[in-house]
């Protein structure tokens, strides 16, 4: 009779897609205790910054953890990074967290590699509430929450810019599609004038800048309304969203 010998093994860890705060806030307006608790519970990271990341530690009360916490940092210039090579910590039973610049890892952010390269190797991956800057402006704008696509940034210089905004505009009608982007944050208001110059009257901008931070500011209204508005959200992030009604 051939007897088995069964070892006890740890349970294999999970990749926690950890969000970042959008500003200089307190961590207990944007993250809920369970997450704050699952964050300092980790020891091993992946992100895009380390120490932009040790920083977010600092204020989330971990500075006593920090010596023990190891942090990988993303490869941001090759999308076919083989993050795997970093999960032999997880294997070995060790959650990893992920964290991006701000918001959420993965949405508009390389963080999205990581997780591809986790589902491609068997490992769960979890993703934590928090603030995501272009979900929120979303949720807050008033246009079609059905239907949304997010171009990232537009060219800087003309006539490829104008011809990319037309682009964006003439999709947004045939789908009925809200069209979320962004803009360096100091060409913010010679971009709402761009827009104004190239959209129709009729078309629905919504600007949304500061998210979750004191200074919020987030309106709706049509590019014939925004001419006559008076607005200076100049070196302050922002998220522009557009939809032309069929």
């Amino acid at each position: 009779m051939v007897q088995t010998t069964i070892q006890d093994s740890k349970p294999q860890g999970k990749i926690y897609m950890v969000p970042m705060n959008l500003g200089d806030v307190e961590h207990s307006i944007f993250l809920p205790p369970y997450v704050l608790e699952i964050i300092r519970s980790i020891r091993f990271f992946i992100a895009e910054n380390a120490r932009t990341a040790r920083r977010y530690f600092l204020t989330l009360g971990m500075k006593e953890f920090l010596p023990d916490i190891q942090i990988f940092e993303m490869d941001k210039h090759n999308k076919d990074f083989d993050y795997s090579q970093y999960f032999d910590v997880v294997r070995a039973g060790n959650n990893l967290g992920v964290i991006s610049e701000a918001g959420c890892p993965g949405v508009a952010d390389p963080g999205a590699s990581v997780a591809l390269s986790a589902h491609r190797t068997g490992i769960q991956v979890v993703p934590l509430v928090g603030p995501s800057s272009i979900l929120m402006s979303m949720m807050a704008s008033g246009l079609n929450g059905q239907s949304f696509a997010f171009v990232g940034y537009l060219p800087i210089k003309n006539p490829d810019r104008n011809k990319q905004i037309k682009r964006i505009e003439d999709r947004s009608k045939e789908l009925n599609q809200t069209q979320i982007f962004i803009e360096t944050p100091y060409r913010n208001n010679a971009f709402i004038q761009n827009l104004c110059q190239v959209l129709s009257p009729n078309t629905l901008l919504t600007v949304a800048c500061d998210i979750t931070l004191p200074t919020e500011y987030i309106k709706t209204q049509t590019i014939a309304q925004w001419k006559q508005t008076k607005v200076d959200i100049d070196k302050r992030p922002a998220i522009f969203l557009i939809l032309k009604k069929r």
